[in-house]
Order: structure tokens, then sequence, then C-alpha cells
């Protein structure tokens, strides 16, 4: 088993889940100029794979996150997630932990 050590201070900035919907029962994204206000800024980790994406360890207090949902560091980088997944190991708390894919806001380019 490999231990992933904090690297950064995350934000979370979660969206309404599920989105409203219209009249017609279709989900309406909210205003994609207005960030939520954040859920919390806890140690977390953010690692970039050879593919371009991230991957992004966040503390189990952040969950429920879902796709759309941003994170930012204390350095001003944030990131779209694309993926989530609560680890919880039953009896341990310590070790849990929520692992997320994710892209970077604005993307790299090479």
């Amino acid at each position: 088993m490999a231990v992933v050590l904090p690297n950064a201070t995350l934000t979370v900035h979660v969206l309404a889940h599920p989105w409203a919907r219209d009249t017609n029962g279709v989900p309406v994204p909210p205003n994609p100029n207005q960030r939520p206000a954040p859920r919390g800024t806890w140690p977390g980790s953010v690692l970039e794979q050879p593919d371009g994406t991230w991957t992004v360890r966040l503390d189990p207090r952040a969950w429920p996150v879902a796709g759309g949902d941003t994170v930012t560091d204390e350095t001003g980088r944030s990131w779209t997630l694309a993926t989530t997944r609560l680890h919880a190991v039953p009896g341990c708390p310590a070790v849990d932990y929520v692992q997320a894919t994710a892209t970077r806001n604005p993307p790299e380019t090479p």
C-alpha cells in the first residue's frame, strides 16, 4: 500500500447537487461565472499524471463532492473534478480520504 502525503492546502467549492430542473425536467447547471461558497480548507494532495490529468486526494470532510465541483489551492491553482470516490476504512477513520480525477483550470497547454 502506498501512502500519498499532503502537498497542498485545498479548498472545495461544491455545486448544488442535484441541479435544479426547468419546467420540462431538464437539469439546469448553475451560473458558471459564479463560484459556490467554499465548503472548507484542508490538507490534501494534487498530482499531475503522465496523460495530463490530475489526481486529487481530499480530506473526507469534503464529502460529498461530484463531477463539476472545483478545488483550489493556496497558490491560486484550480481544478474541476471529473470523478470522485470516498475511500472509507471501517473502524479506522484516520485513513479515510476522497479520491478524485480532475482537469486543471485553465488546462495546461504543451
